[in-house]
């Protein structure tokens, strides 16, 4: 290949929005694909379970695709694999950790067989095609967290993956500051550095901070213990089940993903507990109330998990008691504000004492504040900047952030999903765009809910939905039976009946005029029908349901 093909890079998900991280770089006619994560749905995609990156330029140019490389084990870096390996077999690279919560994902969706899946450590380096891919051990809110140095014959891109520079991590693994600086010193093309946290000043506390939080509230509390956090929170997780040691209590999990996270990381060796410290959900019940820590799901206020469904009442074994004490150890994501808070209004209306405001120290982000990222940009030096994994407006701080540290605005790149960044040893710029977007995963549909679906589902459950069924004589064409009228979501049929009533005159007088002009086609009687009583409802009640005329013929 000539040492002077074209280096790409190709953000297919995480800029201008929080998650499905996916990032292609593309050298001649060599793909590497960095994460492959998901996002949860907006408040407006209703019904939707999760959202995926669009991976239609990856399957155009499928016999390029060299293998995909992982950043760390969160979600939103690798939920889209199950859906991307089924239509995109290549080898995926990832340290013991990230690989092992993957692997479990992957059976639950039944793609496990034939993935190649190859296990790195920190300093490793791998060919895979054309490309050096080096992993640089980063700290993070998970274990085993990796930022990506890719050497090409252009230069190198070093991909930061999610990471903060924890000077105390729990696990003692501390970000590999030398290699980072080394890489400045050899050179740097273009750093690709995460922006979630670019609004805040400073520094983020180190994760062991909330450990002496959980101390403090460990040894003050005279009840049960309820600690709801991320499942993938693995360090945070080993705080809890420590502190929970310490204190002489026992610990059950409640959640499923709790419990596949908890079951994978202490058999890969992250976690760490005497085997007798846990015990079964249902025997809580029988243990003492200062006796007791319970792990469960729910951080977020998520409708059906474990949390919630406590908080109303609503699970089989646990319920809320006066004197709980009930730590939500997380941040609500944006969107999510409206359904934590209702949480925490249920939880404290059953009687428990509720820590959960940011001040109390019982989270930290696992993301760099401003001084970190400056001291990632002054320790890579690079020639070029782009800001990833965050909305417009932190993608653009960010840029700004990299102009006072002397990064020429013309060497810096905010982009956006789709946009093909070209770089060689001279010069870069922006070069046309390839498909990319949001795929929509609704129960075991991938893709098949687009924009009319959804509109559809918005009007439904704005002004519900009025189903007109009127049986036509085949030979005569004239009405053999109704209109009859069923609605659902809109009124209530018997407290209306006189709109009802009216509705049908309406409806008889439209298919009346639609046979004396002859009109026979159904879909123009359907749409005559559905025009006169979408009129007649909105000048009576002011709203829209949806009109549906079904017609039968005898």
């Amino acid at each position: 290949m000539a040492r002077d093909a074209k280096l790409s890079l190709i953000p297919l998900g995480g800029l201008g929005e929080i998650g499905k991280n996916m990032t292609v770089v593309k050298y001649g006619e060599n793909i590497l694909v960095i994460d492959s994560g998901l996002m949860f749905p907006e408040e407006e995609m209703l019904g939707i379970d999760i959202v995926i990156p669009d991976i239609t330029f990856l399957l155009e140019n499928k016999e390029m695709v060299r293998g995909i490389v992982l950043t760390h084990g969160h979600e939103d870096h690798i939920g889209a694999l199950p859906y991307v390996l089924r239509q995109i077999n290549v080898p995926v690279y990832g340290t013991k950790l990230t690989l092992g919560l993957l692997q479990g994902k992957l059976k639950e969706n039944d793609v496990a067989g034939g993935v190649k899946l190859n296990t790195v450590k920190p300093r490793d380096v791998v060919d895979i095609g054309p490309f050096k891919v080096e992993f640089i051990r980063v700290s993070h809110s998970i274990p085993d967290a990796v930022a990506i140095a890719i050497h090409t014959p252009q230069g190198t891109v070093l991909h930061t993956g999610d990471f903060k520079f924890d000077q105390t991590p729990v696990d003692g693994q501390i970000t590999d500051f030398s290699r980072l600086a080394e890489l400045g010193h050899e050179g740097v093309l273009v750093l690709m550095s995460d922006s979630t946290n670019v609004e805040r000043p400073g520094y983020t506390l180190s994760e062991k901070s909330v450990g002496h939080t959980f101390d403090e509230t460990f040894r003050a509390a005279k009840g049960r213990i309820i600690v709801a956090t991320f499942a993938s929170n693995v360090h945070r997780l080993q705080q809890a089940i420590a502190t929970a040691y310490k204190y002489e209590r026992r610990v059950a999990i409640a959640g499923r993903s709790m419990v596949n996270v908890i079951g994978i990381a202490s058999e890969l060796g992250y976690i760490d507990f005497p085997k007798e410290l846990f015990v079964e959900l249902d025997e809580i019940n029988r243990l003492p109330a200062d006796k007791v820590v319970l792990l469960t799901t729910g951080s977020q206020g998520e409708p059906m998990s474990a949390l919630t469904r406590m908080a109303m009442r609503d699970h089989r074994q646990i319920d809320i008691l006066p004197g709980d004490t009930v730590i939500i150890s997380a941040n609500p994501i944006p969107g999510n504000e409206k359904l934590v808070a209702r949480t925490i209004d249920h939880l404290f209306k059953q009687g428990a004492d509720v820590i959960y405001e940011s001040f109390s120290g019982i989270h930290v982000s696992g993301h760099p504040s401003q001084e970190e990222l400056k001291l990632m940009m002054n320790l890579a030096k690079p020639k070029y900047f782009v800001p990833v994994h965050g909305e417009y407006r932190h993608l653009i701080k960010h840029a700004n952030l990299a102009a006072e540290l002397g990064i020429p605005r013309s060497n810096i790149f905010v982009g956006e999903n789709g946009v093909v960044l070209e770089f060689n040893k001279k010069s870069a710029r922006m070069n046309g765009r390839v498909t990319a977007g949001r795929v929509l995963v609704d129960g075991l549909g991938v893709g098949d809910v687009g924009n009319i679906v959804l509109r559809d589902r918005k009007q439904l459950s704005q002004d519900g939905i009025l189903i007109v069924v009127v049986t036509i004589n085949k030979e005569s064409g004239l009405v053999a039976a109704g209109p009859d009228i069923v609605s659902r979501g809109f009124v209530y049929v018997r407290e209306s009946e006189e709109l009802m009533e009216e509705a049908k005159e309406k409806v008889k007088l439209a298919l009346v005029k639609c046979e004396e002009k002859g009109v026979t086609e159904w879909a123009s009687i359907k749409s005559n029908v559905r025009d006169v009583i979408s009129k007649y409802l909105y000048e009576k009640t002011r709203r829209r349901p949806m009109i549906l005329p079904i017609i039968m013929e005898v």
